[in-house]
């Protein structure tokens, strides 16, 4: 199943006879919107979530023009291994050898091609017309001879070609999916026994995920954001699913009392909160907390059980984000994790999510498989080890930490749990899943524990993972 194939967009309405949609202002505009991001995303590394939306309102697009260039920016993005496989076969120069802008044109235009609904000839035409202003009129020439070839097949029928059945299995599926053989090894390492489900877990990488939303207890509730349009979700008592629209167009979200927070970073934040302890149960902390996603779910749970959370995060200004995202009574401190500025036991619960390599959210940000590459998990892995270290410092005997990563890889999740634990004798593993079962009754598929491992194929969610660490008490109770 290739990266797009699931969400062909209809943007096949309101056109003249013959010709592109007509949408009243000039058609080269989206495409261009959509090339700005994808060059930046390249060059910059930007990220398409953060400076697309800005490109939109800059240019002035919106509605149809506005879905049709985010369809591009993300679907270029996302499909960027088979198109490149398509193109090596179109193309009579190797691909490292033709300019990275025209490149990115040539992807611009087979996903216009091949995962879409525009005609062939208007995707040609457009993509040709962006790569003269981009690269020249012989540039264009050029263009315009390889999606001719592109347009030879669709995408079932080069799929067959440059990813056949029986293509090494890793081969296959990256190609096929549209991911990076390292990650694709990764993931079916990850699934363990349920590796037959990894067709699955790559094609619900490449879909288009639903907005979520979080209602912060005592701020807002679930009633007023469906009263908004939000639709009911499957686990968090606090989500709600917006089907279409600007979640900034409803209040709650506008004023700072809802948010937009994927259900599974709900419900590790939860999960953390129902976690059985011993002793009081008053001071909270997060430690790598910006953006504030999670900080602003536990200062809201945390107010209303008469607990008070601090929020540190070592960059000013996530920081900044953290203090929007809270209430009143959280404090927000800047602060290295691994160098602590409080006191080793002071806290009852203590929330780490990890700096990672983000794969469990592939979904909303697909550029993330281009960006990093398997050293990336030997760089981070040193990091990780020393902030649980910490945090497991910082919580007071009989007080819980949560280690919570968004990427499934097993370097980045177990390993570095049982490295630090292996080395501790005052800490005890809690059953991950049966805290989450309190949580969310019908939430099943997190595997059979100590830790709990959410997936896009079961769950609808980013794959976070999460293992709950409980410090015994000082009499060697729970």
């Amino acid at each position: 199943m290739a990266p797009a194939r699931n969400r062909r967009a209809d943007h096949g309405r309101n056109r003249r006879p013959g010709g592109p949609r007509q949408t009243g202002r000039p058609q080269d505009l989206v495409r261009r919107t959509a090339f700005d991001v994808i060059r930046a995303v390249e060059t910059r590394d930007a990220y398409a979530n953060l400076l697309l939306p800005a490109r939109l309102r800059d240019r002035n697009l919106t509605g149809r023009d506005a879905a049709l260039a985010t369809e591009l920016t993300y679907g270029t993005l996302r499909g960027r291994g088979t198109y490149d496989a398509v193109l090596a076969l179109c193309s009579d120069r190797e691909l490292r050898r033709i300019d990275a802008p025209l490149l990115d044109v040539l992807r611009l235009g087979t996903h216009q091609i091949l995962a879409t609904r525009i005609p062939p000839h208007a995707a040609v035409g457009t993509a040709v017309e962006l790569a003269r202003s981009v690269s020249g009129p012989g540039q264009a020439k050029f263009a315009n001879a390889v999606l001719r070839k592109v347009t030879t097949r669709d995408l079932d029928a080069w799929l067959a070609i440059v990813a056949p059945e029986d293509a090494d299995v890793t081969t296959r599926l990256s190609v096929a999916h549209s991911h990076p053989k390292w990650i694709v090894s990764a993931l079916r390492d990850a699934l363990g026994p349920e590796r037959a489900e990894i067709d699955a877990l790559l094609a619900a990488d490449n879909a288009r995920p639903q907005v979520t939303l979080v209602a912060r207890p005592g701020r807002s509730t679930v009633d007023e954001l469906r009263d908004a349009g939000a639709e009911p979700t499957s686990y968090s008592p606090y989500a709600a699913l917006l089907p279409e629209g600007d979640p900034a167009g409803i209040a709650a979200v506008r004023e700072g009392r809802a948010a937009v927070q994927d259900e599974a970073s709900q419900l590790v934040a939860l999960a953390l909160a129902a976690a059985p302890l011993s002793g009081p149960d008053a001071r909270w902390a997060d430690l790598c907390a910006g953006p504030g996603g999670k900080a602003g779910l536990l200062s809201a749970v945390a107010a209303g059980g008469g607990a008070r959370l601090l929020a540190a995060d070592v960059q000013p200004h996530r920081a900044g984000l953290v203090a929007r995202a809270v209430d009143a009574r959280t404090g927000v401190v800047v602060a290295d994790g691994t160098a602590p500025a409080w006191r080793p036991g002071v806290f009852d619960r203590v929330m780490l999510d990890a700096p990672c390599t983000g794969l469990g959210a592939l979904r909303r940000r697909p550029e993330a498989r281009w960006r990093r590459g398997p050293e990336a998990i030997a760089e981070l892995g040193p990091l990780q080890r020393a902030l649980l270290g910490s945090a497991l410092d910082a919580v007071r005997p009989g007080g819980v930490v949560a280690y919570v990563t968004c990427s499934p890889h097993l370097a980045e999740t177990r390993v570095v749990v049982d490295d630090v634990l292996r080395k501790r004798a005052d800490v005890e593993r809690l059953d991950a899943p049966s805290v989450l079962a309190g949580v969310a009754p019908e939430l099943t598929g997190l595997g059979d524990g100590p830790y709990a491992q959410f997936w896009p194929h079961r769950h609808g969610t980013d794959a976070m993972f999460l293992a709950l660490l409980r410090r015994p008490g000082p009499d060697g109770t729970d």
